[in-house]
């Protein structure tokens, strides 16, 4: 086999990464070294696929393989299959002398108890002993939770043992104190109730309670009611007094809508007014901006008044008009330009702009309109 290899000018590492066999084993076959092999059952495939691999009988190959190195799967099955047959008539021998006389029997289990491990019995019950103190301090703790205790009150009820007809369906009853026989009695004039026995109520008189209430009919026009009236004897003559001058200052005229203010004046508004489409943007003193945007047509801005003055960037300075108390200034520059740094208060408007010609810009006339209008 290592001469048909040479001829066909292969080496160990061809042969293995053809056949997929270690070279180790190629070798081995090659040398009839037969320890090489972990297991003898694979020795006859390795030997066959071998000798297929280069052109030679495989069977041819594997019976002279056998023949130099000895080898052979048929004795061990021969020498596996007397050793069943010998170990068949020994086990008969033992049955027929008897077998089951002389085999020991298993012993009898172990109880119940001896397989129990005393920790695992000391953890079960510690368990247990939680679980049953937690449900029952739990219980305990609702239990006082929605317990109420009903407080006995500083001073018993005392029994009526003479209770009034008249008063017997009413809500409420006079408390002992406001009765004037008991005031009475405090005063020594008379004797006042006892206090063996069931405590009652001491009266002198009371009338008897008519079956229908008597009313006075007050039923008229009310133009008939005259606050000049003399009120009752027992009017407070502060309350007439009231009364008199608030009678008198509603018969003088109503003051006519203007004559009266009741407010000051606050500085005049100034408002930024686009006749045309124009980006705006108003920044405080301390350069924060205020407003940014486009403008629409007849779109307005209310500047916000502050100590120091706001200022205006726009675009498009021809279409951008100042209203101050709707009065038009402006615009802020000829033509369409940027314009920055104008101050928004109503002094430096009204210094640096000159009132706008209406007549010229019907668009600006209708837009001034308007805002008037709504001022």
């Amino acid at each position: 086999m290592r001469g048909e290899r040479a001829t066909l000018g292969k080496s160990l590492l061809d042969v293995q990464r053809e056949l997929h066999i270690r070279a180790t084993y190629i070798a081995a076959i090659e040398s009839g070294d037969l320890s090489a092999f972990e297991a003898a059952s694979f020795v006859a495939g390795y030997v066959r696929s071998y000798a297929r691999y280069l052109g030679m009988d495989p069977d041819w190959s594997y019976s002279k393989f056998c023949l130099e190195t000895g080898f052979a799967i048929t004795t061990e099955l021969q020498r596996s299959s007397g050793t069943t047959t010998m170990r068949d008539v020994a086990v008969n021998r033992e049955f027929s002398q008897g077998m089951l006389s002389r085999t020991k029997l298993a012993s009898d289990p172990d109880p119940f108890w001896s397989r129990l491990d005393p920790v695992a019995i000391g953890s079960v019950a510690v368990m247990l002993f939680l679980i049953v103190g937690v449900s029952v301090g739990g219980w305990t703790v609702m239990r006082e939770i929605q317990r109420v205790n009903l407080a006995p009150p500083d001073q018993p009820p005392e029994i009526m043992a003479d209770l009034d007809p008249v008063l017997s369906g009413a809500a409420t009853r006079p408390t002992v104190m406001d009765e004037p026989s008991l005031r009475l009695a405090q005063d020594g004039l008379i004797e006042g109730p006892s206090s063996s026995g069931a405590q009652g109520l001491v009266r002198t008189h009371r009338p008897d309670a008519l079956e229908t209430p008597v009313f006075t009919s007050r039923d008229g026009p009310i133009v008939a009611i005259n606050p000049r009236n003399e009120v009752a004897a027992g009017t407070d003559n502060t309350m007439r007094a009231a009364i008199d001058a608030a009678l008198s200052q509603a018969e003088e005229p109503f003051p006519m809508p203007g004559t009266v203010r009741v407010t000051e004046n606050g500085p005049p508004k100034v408002e930024i007014l686009a006749v045309r489409p124009s980006w705006i943007r108003v920044r405080d003193a301390n350069g924060t901006v205020l407003f940014e945007k486009v403008l629409d047509a007849g779109e307005r801005y209310v500047v916000p008044q502050s100590d120091a003055p706001a200022t205006l960037r726009a675009g498009n300075s021809g279409s951008v008009y100042m209203l101050v108390d709707g009065q038009p200034f402006g615009p802020s520059a000829p033509g369409a330009q940027v314009v920055d740094q104008i101050a928004l208060s109503p002094e430096a408007v009204t210094e640096r702009f000159s009132l706008a010609d209406l007549s010229g810009d019907s668009a600006l006339r209708d837009f001034v309109n308007v805002a008037q209008v709504e001022n």
